[in-house]
């Protein structure tokens, strides 16, 4: 056995440059909302303290604090979809037929997928249409509120595409931790 097949046994196959690139944004979309978990934390803090020691609410705390809730929320559920972690009623899947299960997991896939296009197309057009009207409390654009879910909607196709490759090369999509 040569150096180089002795390596290839030892070495994990990488994985595909797809596979990778939706791991990366996996990652960074989590630090995203860890980082934005933090910010949270501080504008309800904020909010508390200047209801209830100062007697003065700051205005945009808690709109700031929604929006916040909103960004961490579904960047989080599209990292949910590619990390296989959503709620799903996997206990049927596994009492079924190889290949009933095999069609059934393409066939959830793809409807995660589609779900996310539609989700992301449809936001994209919310967030459009209120482009012009503001948030009074923060001076933001409207469309701030529909940017999180049309992002997550693109993600979720991504990270369910992701998966169906997966399943053609017959593997498992790798976590991104």
């Amino acid at each position: 056995m040569t150096d180089a097949a002795l390596i290839d046994l030892i070495t994990p196959p990488r994985a595909p440059a797809y596979s990778r690139l939706c791991a990366a944004i996996a990652r960074v979309c989590m630090r995203i909302g860890i980082a934005g978990l933090v910010l949270l934390v501080i504008a309800v803090l904020y909010q508390v303290v200047g209801r209830y020691v100062f007697n003065d609410t700051p205005t945009w705390a808690e709109s700031g604090a929604v929006l916040l809730v909103l960004y961490v929320t579904m960047l989080g559920m599209a990292v949910g979809v590619r990390e296989a972690s959503h709620i799903g009623l996997e206990s049927f899947l596994v009492l079924a037929p190889a290949q009933v299960r095999h069609t059934m997991e393409y066939m959830i896939h793809a409807l995660v997928g589609t779900f996310g296009l539609v989700m992301a197309w449809n936001c994209a057009l919310l967030a459009e249409s209120v482009a012009g009207y503001k948030i009074p409390t923060l001076g933001i654009s409207e469309a701030f509120k529909y940017a999180p879910p049309a992002l997550a909607g693109v993600l979720v196709a991504m990270f369910s595409l992701e998966h169906i490759l997966a399943l053609v090369r017959g593997t498992e999509v790798e976590s991104a931790w």
